[in-house]
């Protein structure tokens, strides 16, 4: 179970036993699915929509399967689809283990067969090229017919509203992959609870929510953080903004990592978090309370112009405004 593999595709017994029994739920619309010799993978989707996206995940080291898996499926949620399956492609470094090939499927598989979506296929292999696993995954979604959801729906006037809270999936990649540059600034419970953030790093319930209760326009709060997001929303949609930061949702132990390490939990890689665009946004915030899920109406979209408002004043983004992500910025400066 522990023997290394060698360069190139992982071999067929390993497909067989560690791949293949480990592929989420089943969903009636696939025909042919991920097994031994197929290609690819054929959906009948009906009356429907479909919905695709790809990422890769390079920068997580424990539970990358988990992140790679939620990312995507994110994504195709902020789509206003409720996700398919996913398409994994794992390249992995020269001596890693069949051991590892196993965690990452049942990583991926847990996530996945978790939103009742399956595993439809993929690609293995072992190669020099990479130093550490990366994992790409590509996301397919059904959405009702009728108007796309997307980024661009958005309309001067409408408010931005925010589910959970702000820099929640770094917080979670920190404590969980260096706990010892944390242990100066986080307890033993702290460390556990920013972990336990991982956990909550799905958006397709507040999304399902979301096109129900029929919103402008959804988008997935990744690298750039909530700032990032809402100049992105703004942009794909051609209006500007105004984000009242003393709105957003921020955890204790998000707030007390961003303040040691001189962090912007605004600019801090947020999956897990969606912000939506709508027309009576306190609405929505009951509906999503009542679903279980927190969320707060955080700012809104405007005929022109970006801006952040705090208790120091009002900040104008520039032409020039980027929207670099706070961990990438970090992991640079301890690699380094």
């Amino acid at each position: 179970m522990n023997r290394p593999l060698r360069t190139g595709k992982v071999p067929p017994r390993v497909l067989e036993s560690l791949i293949l029994p480990h592929l989420g739920g089943r969903r009636p619309e696939v025909l042919i699915r991920a097994s031994l010799g197929e290609d690819a993978a054929v959906f009948d989707p009906g009356d429907a929509l479909v919905v695709v996206s790809s990422d890769p995940v390079t920068a997580a080291g424990e539970g990358i399967g988990w992140y790679a898996a939620h990312v995507v499926m994110n994504d195709v949620a902020a789509g206003g689809a409720r996700p398919l399956g996913i398409l994994v492609t794992l390249i992995l470094p020269p001596g890693s283990s069949e051991a590892l090939v196993g965690e990452l499927q049942r990583d991926i598989a847990r996530a996945v067969g978790g939103l009742g979506a399956e595993i439809l296929g993929g690609h293995t292999e072992i190669s020099d090229s990479v130093t550490r696993p990366v994992v790409v995954a590509t996301a397919l979604g059904l959405a009702p017919r009728g108007r796309p959801i997307g980024s661009s729906g958005g309309r001067p006037g409408d408010q931005l509203v925010l589910t959970k809270t702000a820099g929640l999936e770094g917080t979670a990649i920190l404590a969980i992959d260096h706990p010892g540059r944390l242990a100066a600034i986080l307890s033993p419970a702290e460390t556990d609870r920013a972990r336990s953030l991982l956990g909550q790093l799905s958006v397709v319930p507040e999304a399902l929510v979301a096109v129900q209760h029929g919103v402008a326009a959804l988008h997935d709060v990744t690298e750039g953080g909530v700032l990032g997001a809402a100049w992105e929303l703004a942009r794909a949609s051609g209006t500007g903004f105004t984000l009242d930061r003393r709105r957003v949702p921020v955890a204790p132990e998000t707030e007390k990592v961003c303040a040691a390490l001189h962090l912007d939990p605004l600019r801090l890689i947020s999956s897990g978090a969606l912000l939506i665009a709508v027309a009576g946004g306190d609405a929505l915030v009951e509906e999503l309370s009542a679903a279980g899920i927190g969320a707060a109406v955080v700012g809104e979209l405007t005929e022109r112009g970006c801006s952040v408002v705090g208790d120091e004043g009002t900040w104008e983004l520039d032409e020039a405004f980027s929207p670099d992500d706070e961990l990438i910025r970090l992991l640079g400066t301890w690699q380094a």
